[in-house]
């Protein structure tokens, strides 16, 4: 497996980094309110377990699932729901955990739907932000590192399933999705 991956990007290290950097801000600017951490699954999976574990604060977690990549490594443009948050919103200041902001268009598809059910607040943290690819008018509240445009594996990020379970983040050889 580690074989298909041309280069690391993020080591396991950095990763660890990241998390406890973006759970220090997080910590301070959600300090009393009544946080939900919305994970934003699959891929966000690793991130949200590191991240929220150093999180100093009381929070609620949730999960909703969107797809629109299927086994492709380019975005339909379709999004569709796959699993919808369990909480009711109202009164929550929201924390949208996604794994990589690339093109924008299914976390902004998600911000939407969940603005309209009443939340204090929503903001987003992303692990990976591909500004190059951005299309949908949304940006990143938390940021834990730019990647430049390849596709990248993961730590929760796959290609057609497969990948998630790498420790790290890492560029997929081509030879692996273009045959």
């Amino acid at each position: 497996m580690h074989q298909d991956v041309e280069k690391i990007l993020v080591t396991e290290e950095e990763l660890n980094k990241i998390a406890h950097r973006l759970a220090k801000q997080i910590t301070e600017d959600f300090a009393g309110k009544k946080l939900l951490i919305i994970g934003v699954l699959k891929g966000s999976i690793y991130f949200l377990t590191d991240l929220s574990r150093y999180i100093d604060l009381p929070c609620n977690i949730d999960f909703i699932q969107a797809s629109s990549y299927g086994a492709s490594t380019v975005s339909s443009g379709e999004i569709k729901i796959v699993k919808d948050t369990y909480e009711d919103l109202t009164g929550f200041d929201v924390l949208l955990v996604e794994d990589i902001l690339d093109t924008g268009k299914t976390l902004k598809y998600i911000h939407d739907m969940l603005s309209k059910r009443n939340p204090e607040s929503i903001s987003v943290v992303t692990l990976l932000d591909k500004p190059a690819r951005r299309v949908a008018d949304i940006k990143a509240d938390y940021v834990g590192v730019d990647v430049p445009d390849a596709f990248v594996v993961g730590y929760g990020l796959d290609y057609d399933q497969l990948y998630r379970n790498l420790p790290y983040i890492g560029v997929l050889k081509k030879s692996i999705y273009e045959k």
